[in-house]
């Protein structure tokens, strides 16, 4: 059995419904996990938003907007009467549950309930769209098999007793159709696995009934050598290693969400990512095999802040990048790049909400220095340090480009540069041209 995930432009209009219909309308059994429609998600938030800020009218606004959205797609979508009448109740059963919030007092859970049901219409949405077509499938919702625990992780002994028994007691399905993102918590609310999370909620649940495959179905054909937004001629990478994946999804690649690969890496299943608009299209297979001498592909991640700690004591010091450390694990800071010398860290960071408590508590240890407005390119392939003349390739390209930081060695896939965004276009460009050109 195949898992097959949709994103938001996969299911963003009519059409692209239908589209994700016929492409799952084979005699094979899969599992079909969709997104929200493209747009539906930010809207709820701004939704949210509104209600959290007590400004009733703008929430109303915005929810009134979403919902005639949705009224235009269903004439599009379905041909006959009966089935344009069941979604339009379909409709305003969940637009009116919305509204009831704006009469409420707004709560954090509360916002979590009103994110699942960008995905609870998509996924309920296509299945009415099947069933007029006499396409045989069964609705499941992931508030029944899905849960978090209570670190925020998943769940997965439970996820796997509970949807093996709901499969195992509807066996005579070729489609199982259900939501990506939403799940429920350790305490039994509606939770979700933040965004990003329907690649996470495709992964999981092909770990959990060990899939044949894993699909990650979105508008471009597989993962680009380089951001093809910035840099022209850019191709699909057809083979990728999980850990260069990996790499590639944290430092920027946006067409796989970075937690989406440690299930399937786990259970060694393929994670095969193609092209709605371009079903053809070979697109990227992501395995456990490593194809050994190649560099593979540039990323870019953006908003990242650099932190320097000089501190003469440092020298001969233990303990000091402990509590270097402790001060970010005590903010929830993750580090992205670190670099050490003998009288100082240089470190970054992509989540500024602790920016000045951080800097004012390592003042303890040194002088501290930071800068904002900073980009990671990262260059991803087999970069063992025995494989000669790569590094020197990668640091040739930016010859003309001041570097701040270089971070090499933590593994055996990935080479990270630390460069003013200002620099960010040039540098992409100036890699394609010296690495895959």
């Amino acid at each position: 059995m195949k898992v097959m995930k949709f994103g938001g432009t996969s299911v963003g209009t009519a059409q692209r419904i239908k589209n994700v219909a016929k492409l799952i309308s084979n005699q094979e059994r899969k599992i079909v996990v969709l997104s929200a429609m493209s747009g539906t998600t930010s809207s709820l938030i701004d939704f949210s938003n509104y209600l959290n800020k007590k400004n009733t009218d703008g929430a109303v606004e915005v929810i009134n907007i979403l919902e005639n959205k949705y009224m235009s797609h269903i004439q599009e979508l379905f041909s006959s009467e009966p089935y344009i009448k069941k979604s339009e109740e379909l409709l305003n059963s969940i637009f009116s549950y919305l509204r009831q919030f704006t009469r409420e007092i707004f709560t954090s859970t509360q916002e979590k309930i009103i994110l699942s049901q960008g995905e609870i219409l998509s996924s309920s949405l296509m299945q009415l769209y099947l069933e007029e077509n006499n396409i045989k499938s069964l609705l499941l919702s992931a508030l029944d098999f899905m849960r978090i625990d209570k670190n925020k992780e998943p769940d997965t002994r439970y996820i796997q007793n509970k949807f093996s028994e709901i499969i195992d007691s509807n066996p005579n399905y070729d489609i199982y159709l259900t939501q990506g993102f939403i799940c429920r918590n350790a305490y039994g609310e509606i939770d979700n696995l933040e965004r990003g999370g329907s690649d996470y909620t495709a992964s999981i649940l092909g770990g959990a009934i060990l899939a044949e495959e894993i699909q990650i179905w979105t508008d471009i054909d597989g993962m680009h050598n380089n951001d093809p937004r910035f840099v022209e001629g850019t191709t699909p990478v057809r083979n990728l290693n999980f850990d260069e994946a990996a790499e590639l999804a944290y430092f920027g690649a946006k067409i796989l969400h970075p937690t989406c690969i440690l299930p399937a890496k786990i259970n060694n299943i393929p994670v095969r990512l193609l092209n709605t608009m371009e079903p053809e299209a070979q697109g990227t297979i992501i395995s456990n095999k490593l194809e050994k001498g190649k560099i593979k592909a540039v990323a870019a991640k953006d908003n990242i802040t650099s932190i320097k700690i000089k501190s003469g004591r440092m020298l001969l010091a233990f303990g000091f990048l402990r509590k270097v450390f402790e001060i970010f694990e005590s903010y929830q800071t993750p580090i992205d790049m670190i670099t050490t010398s003998e009288v100082g860290v240089a470190l970054t960071i992509d989540n500024n909400k602790h920016l000045n408590e951080i800097v004012d508590d390592l003042k303890q240890y040194g002088t501290v220095t930071f800068e904002k407005d900073m980009c990671i390119i990262c260059v991803v392939g087999d970069l063992e340090w025995n494989n000669i003349g790569f590094e020197s390739k990668i640091i040739e390209a930016l010859k003309d480009i001041p570097i701040s930081m270089i971070s090499y060695g933590g593994s055996n896939y990935n080479l990270s540069i630390l460069l003013s965004s200002e620099n960010k276009i040039n540098a992409l460009r100036a890699l394609s041209k010296n690495l895959f050109n």
